[in-house]
């Protein structure tokens, strides 16, 4: 029987719990690069009147070409932050010592980035 296994679980849960919000916002990301793309496929192929056309460029103008970028790169440090604090935790729980509770400011910044960006792109494709 493995020693402390509920608090073993809990730390494997909670690691899993994050992998599956990196990868989600990676996916997510991806979707809007693809779609990034697809509206200026659209916008350069297609012939369009000049002001369909100019809707097209603002749709995927600054924000739209990096909001999707951002969103790959958040999930790929949530992964990492996650395997980071993982490893830590079991180490910790394993030393059977008692320790002082970390603050959470990390989840809390990248939550609130994610946050940030979401509400940007969001906001941006109801104004274009």
């Amino acid at each position: 029987m493995i020693r402390d296994y509920r608090d073993q679980a809990a730390n494997e849960r909670t690691f899993l719990a994050w992998v599956r919000t990196g990868i989600a916002v990676i996916a997510f990301g991806f979707v809007i690069e693809k779609f990034n793309l697809f509206v200026l496929t659209i916008a350069n192929t297609s012939s369009l009147d000049a002001g369909r056309r100019l809707q097209l460029d603002r749709l995927s103008g600054p924000l739209g070409r990096y909001d999707g970028l951002a969103l790959i790169l958040l999930g790929i440090a949530l992964l990492v932050l996650s395997t980071t604090r993982f490893v830590r935790t079991g180490r910790l729980l394993a030393d059977q010592g008692t320790y002082p509770v970390r603050g959470v400011r990390a989840e809390l910044l990248f939550s609130m980035l994610l946050l940030l960006i979401v509400g940007g792109f969001s906001t941006y494709l109801v104004l274009a």
